[in-house]
C-alpha cells in the first residue's frame, strides 16, 4: 500500500505540474500543447505517436498501481520511488526554467526563446529525462509485461520527438546559438569538456 500511495503521488506531482503550468500559460494567451498541430509528414506522425503513447502508457501506471502485480523485492521497488521522485524534479525544474517558452510539441508560430540556464546546463532535454525516470520507477514499483511495451514505447516515442523534430526546429530556429549549446550540454544528462 505504501508503494502505491508514493506511486499515485509521483503521478499526481507530474502531471499536476503540466496542467498547471498548461492553464497558466493558457490565461496569458500561449497554447502549451502543440503536439501535431500545424505539422505535417513525419513530425505530425512523431507527435501524434507521442501524445498517444504518452497517455497509453499513464493508463497503464495507473492499472499497474490501483490493480497491483508486481513480486520485485522492497529495495527495486524503493529504487523505483526514488527515480520517480528524482523525474517529477527534473520536470518541474524544466518546466519552471523554461518559463513561457515551454510547449509540449515544437510550436509553428509564437515566440519562444533558447534557454540554456537553470537545469538546461545539464541536461538540454530535462523534461523528456523526467517522462523517462518517471516511466522506469514506475515499472520498477509495479513491473508487468504491458507496461513494460507502453513504457517503452513512450519512451521511444519521445526520444524520436527530440531527434527528428525538436533538434531541427531549435537549429532553424536558433543556428549558431543552438549548435554551441548542443555541443557542450548533453541531450539528456551531463556537460561536454570542452
Amino acid at each position: 500500500m505504501l508503494f502505491q500511495i508514493g506511486a499515485l503521488g509521483i503521478l499526481a506531482a507530474f502531471y499536476g505540474c503540466y496542467f498547471y503550468k498548461m492553464l497558466r500559460q493558457r490565461g496569458r494567451g500561449i497554447r502549451t500543447n502543440q503536439l501535431g498541430k500545424g505539422k505535417t509528414g513525419a513530425a505530425k506522425r512523431i507527435e501524434l505517436g507521442v501524445k498517444l503513447a504518452t497517455v497509453l502508457a499513464a493508463a497503464a501506471e495507473m492499472a499497474c498501481i490501483l490493480i497491483p502485480v508486481s513480486r520485485f523485492p522492497a529495495g527495486v521497488r524503493a529504487a523505483g520511488f526514488a527515480l520517480g521522485v528524482l523525474g517529477v524534479a527534473a520536470f518541474a525544474l524544466s518546466v519552471r526554467d523554461m518559463g513561457d517558452s515551454w510547449r509540449a510539441g515544437t510550436p509553428q508560430k509564437g515566440e519562444t526563446k533558447l534557454v540554456t540556464e537553470g537545469i538546461y546546463r545539464y541536461s538540454r532535454n530535462p523534461a523528456f529525462l523526467g517522462f523517462d525516470l518517471v516511466y522506469i520507477g514506475i515499472l520498477l514499483m509495479f513491473f508487468h509485461p504491458v507496461l513494460l511495451v507502453l513504457s517503452g514505447l513512450a519512451a521511444l516515442m519521445l526520444h524520436l520527438q527530440i531527434v527528428n523534430v525538436e533538434e531541427d526546429f531549435l537549429t532553424a530556429a536558433f543556428g549558431e546559438d543552438y549548435r554551441e549549446y548542443r555541443g557542450r550540454v548533453n541531450r539528456y544528462l551531463g556537460r561536454r569538456r570542452l
